[in-house]
């Protein structure tokens, strides 16, 4: 099969368009003929090394952690799916042609959902809405405010947030501020606004998905004994608040909240908007869009 592969860490101009095994397939594994991949940022920090500490990179290796396409062949003991179903999956090594998914990761794309966006949604979907239940502990009528908002982990955690019943207020860039009058947020604040910050009330959950001073600034509106439950890692400044229990969060593969997430994208309460879609050749092109700062998910077609 064709991929894009990595035989050593850098920058996007490592990835190379070549010839690569084929994926072996093992008990209760699904090989699936890709339609996309998408473009994450931990790409491009596990391309560049920065993972190592954690999640090494074996070269020659395949990046990738979300996939959509069809099923090609089934592997033994594998239950609930055929050859030719249209399915998406938060999987790994999925910039190829061929993927070897573990059915269990595997959800069925639902008619009226394009298969090829499909690929854009697992991994943000699944993060948002677990930084909300699962890191937030979100309660009905709590006051959550989503920082980063407008980008799809943020876009995840506002919808995850309203379906729990909280009240939510979407934190964006003041440029930003026009075109997210749809999020369904019950307001949109600009975080980069000083007069804006200063005025915002203290809230029960802070659903943090940036880094920096912003984050640092955003620890100090959570309410004694509230939660800033955060996808990049704790604040430098947390252990200043030890009334503030902060959970520096990683999502984890769930079928079952994959699946909740593609319905409420097929019915339209969420969306996620795509930036592009590159041919898989051209996934150096993707990775320096990536680091420019893409507006929306970039796909990769094989």
């Amino acid at each position: 099969m064709k991929a894009s592969v990595i035989h050593e860490y850098g920058g996007p101009e490592v990835l190379r368009y070549e010839d690569y095994p084929d994926p072996v397939l093992q008990p209760g594994e699904v090989l699936v003929r890709l339609a996309a991949a998408s473009v994450n940022p931990v790409d491009a920090l596990e391309r560049s090394g920065q993972t190592k500490d954690w999640r090494r990179v074996q070269f020659p290796s395949v990046l990738g952690w979300d996939l959509s396409g069809i099923v090609e062949k089934l592997g033994t003991g594998v239950e609930g799916f055929s050859i030719g179903d249209q399915v998406l999956a938060w999987a790994y090594h999925t910039y190829a042609e061929l993927c070897a998914v573990k059915a269990g990761l595997l959800a069925k794309v639902p008619k009226g959902l394009n298969l090829v966006d499909a690929a854009a949604l697992p991994l943000v979907t699944m993060t948002g809405s677990q930084l909300i239940y699962v890191a937030g502990e979100v309660k009905p009528g709590q006051t959550v405010l989503v920082s980063g908002a407008a980008g799809s982990v943020g876009r995840s955690a506002v919808f995850a947030a309203k379906d729990r019943g909280a009240v939510v207020l979407a934190g964006v860039l003041k440029k930003q501020l026009d075109g997210m009058k749809n999020l369904g947020a019950d307001r949109v604040v600009a975080l980069d606004d000083p007069a804006t910050f200063a005025d915002l009330e203290k809230v029960d959950v802070v659903a943090n998905t940036v880094r920096g001073k912003t984050a640092e600034d955003l620890i100090g509106k959570v309410k004694e004994g509230g939660i800033f439950a955060s996808v990049t890692g704790a604040p430098a400044n947390a252990t200043g608040y030890p009334q503030v229990r902060t959970v520096a969060f990683v999502s984890k593969q769930d079928t079952k909240n994959l699946e909740y997430t593609v319905e409420a994208v097929r019915v339209g309460k969420l969306t996620i908007p795509i930036g592009g879609r590159v041919p898989l050749r051209n996934a150096a092109e993707a990775h320096a869009a990536l680091v420019k700062g893409s507006a929306g998910k970039i796909l990769l077609l094989p």
